[in-house]
């Protein structure tokens, strides 16, 4: 508003003259205020070096209150973006993953097969990094009841958007009912995970892992096994 005063003045002062002179202008202005183009306005070299400083002072003073009003508004808006952008990243990302599955396992000395269901609850500590992995087995022979309960350490690598693998390492306890004896043994296990999301929103999978386990009670019993079945994300609270 002040600009347009200014200009105001300046034209004013010239009269007659400037109007002569407008074959040679060498700038044009248009009603800003009013929102249309009405016409050029010269403004004429009699009005003096004063006039045009001042002039210049003014539109100077303008132009930076109108950056002080729009810089701030686009920089709030832009963190605004960021900051919704990465709630959607985490949003994407479930809290943690639950398998079901089953187990077939196979004894390296001779005891046989044994087959049951199992269920794992994983989890991530550390992106890229560590995953978590607590699972339960039961396993069943003809002569015998297992029970395995087992927490493995993951290292993760990201094949695809839909698929990862995983390979990981860790302690096991197991419970074993044969012939009315009742035995508490605990094991080392390691494991190769590899896992298939359908979907790259990682809502159900589907899952295999190989595995093998060493026994370090008496008799050091050794089996190996493969674990498959199905992915169930489960999302985080909004």
């Amino acid at each position: 508003m002040r600009c347009l005063k200014m200009l105001e003045r300046l034209m004013a002062s010239n009269g007659q003259r400037g109007r002569q002179r407008l074959g040679h202008s060498r700038f044009f202005f248009a009603d800003v205020h009013r929102g249309v183009i009405l016409s050029p306005l010269f403004v004429a070299d009699s009005a003096g070096p004063t006039a045009w400083s001042v002039l210049a002072v003014n539109i100077v003073k303008c132009g930076l209150m109108a950056l002080l009003i729009w810089w701030p508004g686009s920089l709030f808006a832009q963190a605004a973006d960021w900051q919704s952008a990465d709630a959607r990243n985490v949003d994407t990302e479930p809290v943690a993953v639950l398998e079901l599955g089953a187990a077939p396992t196979v004894s390296l000395k001779g005891e046989g097969w044994s087959f049951g269901p199992t269920a794992a609850v994983e989890f991530t500590p550390i992106e890229e990094r560590l995953e978590l992995e607590a699972g339960i087995t039961a396993l069943f022979s003809r002569s015998s009841t297992e029970w395995d309960v087992d927490l493995l350490f993951k290292k993760p690598w990201t094949l695809s958007k839909k698929a990862e693998l995983m390979v990981g390492i860790g302690p096991e306890w197991i419970h074993i009912r044969q012939s009315g004896v009742t035995t508490n043994s605990v094991a080392g296990e390691g494991a190769l995970d590899f896992m298939y999301w359908p979907s790259a929103r990682h809502r159900f999978g589907w899952y295999v892992e190989p595995s093998y386990e060493y026994n370090f009670a008496r008799g050091h019993e050794q089996s190996i096994g493969i674990t498959g079945g199905l992915l169930i994300a489960i999302p985080r609270h909004r």
